[in-house]
């Protein structure tokens, strides 16, 4: 079907525009493309990129919210992990292979405008996570940079520049076109990971040999707590703000398209790199846990210590000297800047698959560069609001961590309960109940985190619906195919093609020929004219884009071509644009006035896809066909 001809576009335009997608299943830098592919352990350092980077400030965080009881909180939060996140996670790559995670699940549950609608609000968590995945880490990254003791002192207090260039490099790389990414996660992943293990390695040493800072901790542990169940419940309490040691997981699955073999080896690959993952990180963060409690004076963990944001990082400068503790820092510069890429990735895979297929975005949304720049101008916005900051990022990241995670456990309890699965449904429900835990604890103890969150809800949700509203008059067809009898039934007309725009009622003779007489009586036409009645039945009137199938039959001795769609003016459209590429003539389509209030007419379109459809009609097909003498004919009685 052609419409009108592309318009031209300039090198700049072109540029940006450069392999816009249109499948739903093949859009982002990652689409599902045979060629692109990798072993499931190679995509794991892409997601890892992510996880993993958080040990530049996990530890530090913990400590400095459950202070002697680090160790403690951060096993929870490994049980959480293995137990909780890791399960709901395996379960939504089965259901998910695409790509596009917890969210697709739930679309599926939730048909119609309140699926489209509460998607939008799981993207504005989305949109929260994935973005303060780059801001925090390239603040962190910042902060490893500052306090190494090889930097220029003229860099002092220079935090948010350094940070926003640090996101600018990030944004040109991917405007650039980033094809390596997968080989550079793995060279970061696997270099991080093994400076990691001699830090980790060589703190604990220190705690064997030095019994006493061991009985230091034990000390203020009992000192501070009654015993064992204070202190498990304290820890419970605090567990919440540890909820970053669970980012990475929605990435996983968002990365899922890159992992190589059919879709059932992608399924196990997946499972593999999300269990391999969470078993490396959950060894990392009890150690780590342990190591800079035991070995990093409390005072070091405040804003302005030492170990700040970066208390691996101080461990390493302490026991291992100021050349490889300069090493490890290049390492974690370098994996916390690349975890945005990690973050943009999961963003550019995700966005494009919903809100232009939605109607709810520019069709430009399905092109890499424009997002890229997109995300990038926003994230500016967040570090300088923030001042490159890394503890009061924490508080929006996790309430859009946890948010993401509770949705996916939702999903597949909701996805257990309808398919009869009575156990799997109360085993997920019982580890979705922990996430609404530890989701409103975290929310209650840091609301300016939710505060951010809903402000991206919201900016979407609002931006959708704008965009939505003036998108409305676009074609909106993908395709419009033709069953055998409605060809024939068109290419059996010799003189003009006339269809009558009908609104189907009770479908009998009576309506019929009463529909054919009035409109032959008001566009004086002879009775022996060729009419074909076309008739569009509302389907899901929330879903922008369809593809039209349009059957012919006889009915009563009237020729009638019928289609389903989500909105009537434009299927209406789509139709006679087919059929004048199809036979070479100017379709004529006749309607009769609707009657009401104009303005209602208008919303009932723009929210059930009909409404006063002539002159919307007519508008659809004046913006899609720029020549007047090829417009199809809209006549109105």
């Amino acid at each position: 079907m052609t419409t009108s001809t592309q318009e031209e576009t300039g090198p700049v335009r072109a540029w940006l525009l450069e392999g816009l997608q249109r499948d739903r299943h093949s859009t982002g830098p990652h689409a599902d493309e045979p060629g692109k592919r990798h072993p499931w352990w190679q995509v794991m350092c892409l997601t890892g990129v992510d996880y993993f980077s958080t040990l530049g400030y996990q530890p530090g965080i913990a400590a400095l919210a459950a202070g002697a009881l680090s160790p403690i909180a951060t096993s929870l939060l490994v049980a959480l992990t293995l137990f909780g996140a890791l399960p709901t996670y395996r379960a939504v790559a089965e259901r998910s292979p695409y790509g596009m995670g917890s969210i697709a699940m739930l679309e599926r549950l939730l048909p119609r405008w309140w699926g489209k609608l509460f998607v939008l609000v799981l993207l504005g968590f989305v949109a929260t996570a994935f973005v303060f995945t780059i801001t925090l880490s390239a603040s962190d990254a910042t902060a490893h940079i500052l306090q190494n003791p090889f930097v220029p002192a003229f860099l002092d207090g220079q935090r948010v520049p350094i940070t926003l260039l640090l996101i600018a490099v990030l944004g040109g790389i991917f405007l650039r076109g980033f094809s390596e990414a997968i080989g550079l996660a793995v060279v970061l992943v696997g270099t991080y990971l093994a400076l990691n293990v001699v830090v980790v390695a060589v703190a604990l040493r220190e705690v064997v040999v030095h019994p006493e800072l061991l009985r230091d901790w034990q000390h203020a542990l009992t000192t501070e707590h009654s015993g064992p169940i204070a202190m498990v419940a304290m820890s419970l309490l605090v567990l919440p703000k540890l909820a970053l040691g669970l980012s990475g997981f929605e990435t996983g699955v968002a990365v899922m398209p890159q992992v190589d073999g059919d879709l059932e080896q992608r399924i196990r690959g997946t499972r593999r790199l999300l269990t391999t993952a969470a078993l490396i990180m959950s060894v990392f963060l009890l150690t780590s846990s342990v190591a800079t409690s035991v070995l990093i004076p409390a005072k070091e963990f405040q804003e302005g210590g030492k170990a700040s944001g970066r208390a691996l990082a101080y461990l390493a400068h302490q026991y291992l000297g100021d050349w490889f503790g300069t090493a490890y820092d290049v390492s974690t510069i370098a994996i916390l800047w690349f975890a945005g890429a990690s973050a943009l990735t999961g963003l550019l895979n995700i966005v494009p698959r919903y809100l232009p297929r939605y109607g709810m975005a520019p069709d430009w949304a399905r092109a890499v560069r424009p997002l890229v720049l997109v995300f990038t101008v926003i994230s500016f916005g967040i570090t300088i609001l923030f001042g490159a900051q890394v503890e009061p990022q924490g508080g929006a990241y996790a309430t859009g961590v946890l948010a993401l995670i509770l949705s996916a456990a939702a999903a597949v309890t909701i996805t257990a309960f309808v398919e009869g699965r009575t156990v799997r449904a109360v085993l997920f429900g019982l580890i979705a109940a922990v996430l609404v835990y530890a989701a409103v604890e975290n929310i209650r103890e840091r609301p300016d985190g939710l505060q951010i969150a809903l402000f991206f809800v919201l900016a979407i949700v609002v931006t959708s619906l704008i965009s939505r509203a003036t998108r409305s008059t676009e074609l909106r067809a993908t395709d419009v195919e033709l069953d055998e009898t409605a060809k024939e039934i068109v290419t059996g007309i010799d003189g003009e093609l006339r269809l009558i725009a009908n609104e189907p009622d009770a479908r009998d003779t009576a309506e019929y020929a009463e529909k054919d007489r009035e409109t032959r009586e008001y566009h004086h036409l002879p009775d022996d004219e060729p009419m074909i009645f076309l008739e569009v039945t509302l389907g899901d009137a929330s879903e922008f884009e369809s593809e039209l199938r349009v059957r012919g039959e006889t009915r009563h001795g009237y020729k009638v071509l019928t289609v389903t769609s989500p909105a009537v003016a434009n299927t209406i459209a789509a139709i006679l644009f087919s059929l004048r590429d199809m036979t070479g003539k100017r379709p004529h389509v006749y309607f009769h006035w609707a009657e009401g209030n104009p303005v209602g007419a208008l919303l009932r379109y723009l929210v059930f896809g009909g409404g006063d459809v002539p002159p919307l009609t007519r508008e659809v097909i004046r913006k899609a066909e720029p020549e007047v003498a090829r417009r199809p004919q809209v006549h109105v009685g």
